[in-house]
């Protein structure tokens, strides 16, 4: 692949409005995935525009791996020096992770700030974060970030307390003698921020885990929907609860999750939990912060994949969610795939649902095949019931009454010593039933 720079000349003059951004990224020889530069330049332009930025170009260039000093190759970043000049760039946003040793350099070379696509992403989590635990996690996420990044800039060598530290011996004249370092300072308040937050977030993940425990103890098989940021997973979420979760066409609309009952064809009650979003190059830092958000999915009987069928990139999108969901341990849990925004579709050939686990067509904006996708669910989860045949004395009229409303009967009888049941019921749930347990017939 040839090397690629496109920019678009505007107004240079006084202005207002949103910052002017150019996009950056290496090809990388090794590069690993799926992705093309250009896909994920396109991404990375939709993530720009959701933080409020306006974006001027883009820049590719093909190497066999980043230059360890400044991503870009010599030539290419003399170039960009040229165009952060031409255009009056206010930011710089690269489409991988920067080193710290990267980040000093463009900084050096810059005079538009230097971000990567994980500040960039931290970002708009921060924006989009409105829950007292979700704004925590995002503050652990950038604190945790910043930390190794604290190095080397000018900003951190002048002194909190007058010195440079170290017993007045060399420094600059007029700020010899002892005392603490800025970045040693800052580097000891970030640290003491990050083990509130962890604090505190595990507070926040105590009383999650609680919550969880009581719905398990109802019996209610939880069903999380994933998948990847703007598939539709929050528009899916209000078709089939009515929940009013915020749904806009943007990257992380909703970072919160919500919990809401969902009633099955097959007359069974289940707990339907919306997720966070994700994103191929996920922070590491976020995947760690929201681990107790994510719990929900970890924790979940079926994974609902959210897939907009309707993307270029939607296999792909597909396998990013697989591999995060790898990542948190969660990715062999029973799986029902949404196609979603067949109503946006041209070409009806490219839906292939047998890519898909458990694939059912539907676009969630318009209500189409929302009866299937239940029904699908109903399905996959009955599979991961356990089987019981169980003889209830009358005097239990509230267990027959318990697998009438969790479980699923096949076959029901009233004989001289009580109500014999056939059916599946959820494990959590079997225990009750254990003392009447029956041979099957």
């Amino acid at each position: 692949m040839e090397d690629v720079t496109t920019h678009r000349l505007i107004d240079t003059g006084i202005r207002r409005g949103p910052e002017r951004a150019y996009l950056v990224a290496v090809e990388a020889d090794e590069q690993e995935g799926m992705w093309g530069a250009e896909d994920s330049l396109q991404e990375l332009e939709a993530l720009a525009t959701t933080a409020g930025a306006a974006v001027l170009g883009r820049m590719i260039q093909h190497l066999p791996q980043p230059d360890a000093q400044t991503y870009l190759g010599k030539g290419k970043a003399q170039e960009l020096v040229a165009l952060d000049q031409q255009l009056q760039l206010d930011v710089v946003i690269f489409d991988d992770e920067l080193t710290p040793t990267q980040q000093r350099s463009l900084d050096k070379m810059l005079n538009a700030r230097v971000i990567d696509r994980t500040a960039l992403i931290l970002d708009v989590f921060a924006q989009r974060a409105y829950s007292h635990e979700g704004r925590l996690q995002v503050e652990l996420a950038q604190a945790e970030y910043r930390l190794p990044r604290l190095a080397g800039s000018g900003t951190y060598t002048r002194q909190a307390g007058g010195s440079l530290g170290g017993g007045g011996v060399g420094g600059a004249i007029g700020v010899r003698g002892p005392g603490e370092t800025r970045l040693e300072l800052d580097r000891r308040r970030i640290r003491s921020r990050i083990s509130a937050l962890r604090k505190e977030i595990e507070e926040a993940r105590s009383q999650r885990a609680l919550q969880r425990k009581q719905r398990v103890a109802q019996g209610l098989p939880m069903v999380a929907v994933v998948g990847y940021t703007n598939a539709g997973k929050s528009t899916l979420f209000n078709a089939l609860t009515e929940a009013g979760v915020l749904a806009e066409d943007k990257l992380f609309a909703t970072l919160d999750p919500v919990t809401r009952r969902l009633l099955l064809p097959n007359n069974q009650e289940a707990l339907l939990s919306d997720t966070v979003g994700f994103i191929q190059k996920l922070p590491t830092q976020l995947i760690a912060a929201f681990r107790a958000t994510l719990e929900e999915v970890i924790e979940a009987d079926l994974l609902l994949e959210v897939v907009d069928i309707s993307h270029e990139n939607a296999f792909e999108q597909s396998e990013t969610v697989h591999d995060i969901l790898e990542e948190l341990g969660a990715a062999a849990k029973p799986r029902v795939t949404a196609l979603n925004k067949i109503d946006l579709l041209t070409d009806p050939d490219v839906l292939d649902p047998s890519l898909y686990s458990h694939a059912v067509p539907i676009s969630a904006a318009e209500g189409k095949g929302l009866e299937e996708l239940c029904a699908e669910v109903a399905s996959v989860l009955a599979d991961t019931m356990e089987q019981l045949t169980v003889l209830l004395p009358f005097s239990r009229g509230d267990l027959v009454e318990l697998f009438h409303r969790r479980g699923l009967i096949a076959y029901e009888e009233h004989e001289d010593e009580g109500t014999r049941l056939m059916g599946r019921l959820p494990r959590s749930l079997a225990g009750y039933y254990s003392p009447y347990i029956q041979p099957p017939a």
